[in-house]
């Protein structure tokens, strides 16, 4: 890992950055809440100066809801942004002409990989004597196509008890993490927002999706800024960093508005 290219501090941030890549759970919004007015009209101003690219751990229909319900932008803005769902297993662009967003690309897991990340969730929860909270919210184990995501209080589960669990049980989240890596050695395990953890195809990460948009737009890692939450060892940002990108460390949504503010300015 290069610390050198993981900032904290947004005044070291240079702002002749091409592309601005950004994580979308606990970096543009609350974890799997709507995005709020005041970012929506940040990451608008933003959008008009800069190419913009995003790559959170939800389905394309939850970046919907969350981030484009909530963006209000001209229609021809769309061309400047690419969406990559799932951890960057999937990608999405805007087509002017038809005006929607079209799927490039989905690196499905196949019905025999499923099978196997399922089994390993369950020989982790046997080892480990991890038992399911009594309510929860949605499904605890989501198969998304591209990845497979654990969420400790279900998919639906409310934000408020989301913050309240990562508060007492992080070292839990990081501890079923690392065994489940034991089980599965071949696919990537990465810790994911408040309460989630998300296993995809080895090699298949945000380093993967930074990979895509160096070929689909031509833009080197040099002009590229990624910005994300969760950067630290085991986190599933860390493959940003992996790459060599230079990378912003926020702690919440405030922070990267603060970053907005400050490369709009």
């Amino acid at each position: 890992m290069e610390t050198n290219k993981l900032l904290h501090n947004t005044e070291e941030v240079p702002k002749n950055k091409e592309l601005i890549v950004f994580d979308l759970d606990g970096t543009l919004t609350k974890s799997k809440s709507d995005m709020d007015e005041e970012m929506a009209f940040l990451f608008g101003k933003l959008l008009e100066v800069k190419k913009i690219a995003i790559i959170g751990g939800g389905k394309y229909d939850q970046f919907k809801r969350q981030f484009l319900d909530n963006l209000f932008v001209p229609k021809e803005l769309f061309a400047k942004l690419l969406l990559f769902p799932a951890s960057g297993t999937a990608f999405y662009r805007y087509d002017n002409n038809d005006n929607e967003w079209r799927k490039i690309y989905s690196k499905d897991l196949t019905e025999e990989e499923k099978k196997k990340v399922f089994m390993a969730f369950k020989k982790t929860f046997h080892e480990l004597g991890y038992k399911h909270p009594d309510e929860t919210f949605g499904e605890v184990i989501e198969d998304r196509g591209t990845q497979i995501t654990f969420s400790a209080l279900g998919q639906e589960a409310p934000l408020v008890l989301k913050e309240k669990w990562k508060a007492e049980h992080s070292d839990t989240k990081m501890k079923i993490a690392e065994t489940l890596r034991k089980y599965l050695p071949d696919m990537d395990v990465g810790s994911a927002g408040y309460t989630s953890i998300d296993v995809t195809r080895k090699g298949i990460d945000k380093g993967y999706g930074l990979r895509q948009i160096k070929e689909q737009l031509g833009v080197s890692f040099e002009d590229m800024l990624f910005v994300g939450d969760a950067l630290f060892p085991g986190g599933n940002d860390e493959a940003a960093l992996n790459t060599g990108v230079l990378c912003f460390e926020v702690n919440d949504v405030e922070e990267t508005k603060r970053l907005i503010e400050y490369l709009v300015r």
